[in-house]
């Protein structure tokens, strides 16, 4: 388009951008309408994109990383012909497909669910990753942000790894308006400030006016060109831009306009341009979902393996039967043992250091394009990223995340690096299942069971050596459970999951010598969690004992409880999970000082017993 024609499509999604928050009586119309003119070159003169065929390998990637501007986005796929006028108008209404925020799993073209701000450079690192290292299909990643999201440290997590990585296919778009939801940003219409922080990163970096629709129209060009080096174009612009109420004025943020149809009538009134979106380029994907035959993995029993080891080796012998996985870890793959995927895979690791909120970001960006990602850090850690794996699920994206180190069980390291709320946090995802193995053949099984599996799927590994009590042909289902003990007689019901497993068979031992039969179930699946054995093992002994290396709220036993929320009476039922603080040392004084050793869980399965049958 010639710059006449550029500046009527600005228009156009403004006055759309108006139009539509006014239907909805909501929304960012003024944030949409700061970035009209950015998009409106995009789509029109940079962009390759066949919106019929959005799985198109040469595709160019979008993402609207400020996602609440969403009516600037609609009304650009209005423009290019993607929904119609009347789809439009129906911005935020029960059942459209227009949501507040866009979502993948309404629209086809969005790449993942944005809204909490931040996010979006983070997520498009991780598929400019895909396209540079992986895909080779050429298409370019183009990440419109906010100036206030700039502020999120995870933004920053994304710059340095961009600029690390020279993820030349990566343009991040930044619409500096100076104003937020409250007030003016930080720096205001200080571009230089920006663009000394991405030039610190290694980016190239390019200041412009936003709404000269010429200078962007070479701003986009010299990123095309630009090799070696991310651009970020930093583009001053005016929140409200062409309506005189509303222009460059604190206190409208998210809110549609009060005078509407005035303000359309001086944006030069409603328009039907359409946008012939340039064709992307002829291209295949080089990678197949399977190269080669899955062989896991086998260990004897009776031999003494960490969770974690066998995690390593598992995911790469996955790696090798299937050539659509990929690992990401955060500097500590010499710990959660991702290392060993590493040697064997190179091509298909990516290292993220100490960022776990980009780590988790890159691997939502991966799985955007189709691959497998496995991701693996220390569980504790896992809990900076825990906005981005909400998000992921919003975006019902399809990512396997490991958290080793978990529990009070890592011993002399103390509390800052023990996982004891990750159960809880990973349970709380919509959709998620949530994983826990107390052997190596089981953990094996379950790490190849996961790839299979959509949503968030999190498996929790352990650091010492634990007994292989399972046989390398047993089948672990997801939702299943093993019953390790089991006997017409027990009276007493334990429940554990990983390294309290073994506390537990130690436990029943004991007590059977005392003559309490004790059944011990083998909860390896935190979520979805087996009803049907918890439901008949409380029948059976009309006493349940849960015992978890983890805090008591939201992990094992809460889950255990949830088999009896039908309605059903509540078996009698007492609950060992870690109460205190730990300090330092060896893993066995902590299970012990934690109480939930297998001396503790003889005494409450002793006590429990004898209260069940007090007349």
């Amino acid at each position: 388009m010639n710059t006449g024609e550029l500046v009527e499509l600005g228009q156009q999604l403004r006055v759309d951008s108006v139009r539509a928050a006014g239907a909805a009586g909501s929304g960012h119309p003024t944030s949409s309408m700061s970035a009209a003119d950015l998009m409106a070159v995009l789509l029109a003169n940079h962009f390759r994109y066949d919106f019929d065929r959005p799985e198109h390998p040469g595709n160019d990637r979008f993402v609207l990383s400020k996602g609440h501007a969403s009516p600037l986005l609609y009304s650009a796929y209005k423009a290019a012909g993607a929904v119609d006028d009347e789809e439009l108008l129906t911005f935020r209404k029960l059942g459209s497909r227009l949501e507040g925020h866009p979502t993948p799993r309404k629209l086809p073209w969005v790449e993942t669910a944005t809204g909490s701000l931040g996010q979006g450079l983070p997520v498009g690192v991780g598929i400019a990753l895909s396209g540079k290292r992986l895909d080779r299909t050429g298409y370019r990643v183009w990440v419109l942000c906010g100036d206030s999201e700039l502020a999120e440290g995870s933004v920053w997590e994304a710059a340095e790894h961009a600029g690390h990585e020279h993820l030349d296919n990566l343009t991040a778009i930044v619409d500096v308006n100076r104003l937020g939801q409250r007030g003016p940003t930080r720096h205001g219409h200080d571009l230089d400030a920006y663009a000394r922080r991405f030039q610190a990163f290694g980016w190239h970096t390019v200041e412009v006016d936003g709404h000269d629709v010429d200078a962007v129209d070479r701003a986009y060009g010299e990123a095309e060109s630009t090799k070696g080096q991310p651009t970020a174009i930093l583009a001053r612009t005016l929140k409200g831009k062409g309506v005189a109420d509303v222009e460059d004025r604190e206190g409208l943020h998210g809110k549609p306009l009060k005078n509407a149809d005035d303000a359309i009538e001086e944006l030069g009134g409603v328009r039907d341009l359409r946008v012939q979106v340039h064709e992307p380029p002829a291209a295949r994907l080089l990678h197949a979902v399977r190269s080669g035959h899955l062989e896991l993995p086998r260990w004897d029993t009776g031999e003494e393996v960490a969770t974690r080891n066998a995690y390593g080796q598992a995911l790469t012998a996955l790696g090798t039967g299937r050539g659509d996985v990929v690992a990401l870890d955060g500097e500590v793959g010499d710990s959660t043992r991702s290392e060993f995927f590493a040697k064997e895979h190179p091509d298909r690791y990516f290292e993220c250091y100490i960022a776990e909120q980009q780590m988790v970001a890159a691997a939502v960006g991966l799985a955007a394009r189709g691959w497998v990602p496995y991701a693996a850090t220390f569980a504790a850690f896992l809990t900076r990223a825990y906005d981005f794996v909400r998000m992921a699920s919003i975006s019902g994206a399809g990512i396997n995340l490991v958290g080793s180190h978990a529990g009070v069980a890592i011993g002399q390291d103390g509390p800052s690096q023990m996982g004891l709320e990750d159960l809880a946090m990973m349970r709380a995802v919509h959709g998620s299942t949530v994983l826990y193995p107390c052997d190596a053949n089981q953990t094996a099984h379950l790490v190849a069971e996961m790839a299979g599996l959509d949503g968030i799927r999190y498996l929790r590994t352990g650091r010492g050596e634990s007994p292989v009590i399972y046989g390398p042909d047993e089948d672990f289902p997801i939702g299943g459970s093993k019953v390790l003990r089991f006997s017409q007689s027990d009276r007493l019901t334990v429940v554990a999951a990983g390294v309290t497993v073994h506390e537990a068979l130690k436990a029943a031992e004991a007590l059977e010598q005392e003559g309490i039969r004790v059944r011990v179930v083998d909860l390896y699946s935190i979520k979805p969690v087996d009803r049907a054995t918890l439901r008949q093992a409380a029948e059976d002994t009309g006493c349940l004992l849960t015992v978890e290396d983890h805090r008591e709220e939201g992990g094992l036993g809460d889950a255990v409880l949830d088999a009896f929320a039908d309605g059903r009476p509540v078996p009698r039922l007492v609950r060992l999970a870690v109460r205190t603080m730990p300090g330092s040392a060896s893993p066995e004084e902590q299970l012990h000082a934690a109480g939930i050793d297998a001396e503790s869980i003889a005494a409450a399965g002793r006590l429990l017993v004898e209260q069940a049958i007090v007349p």
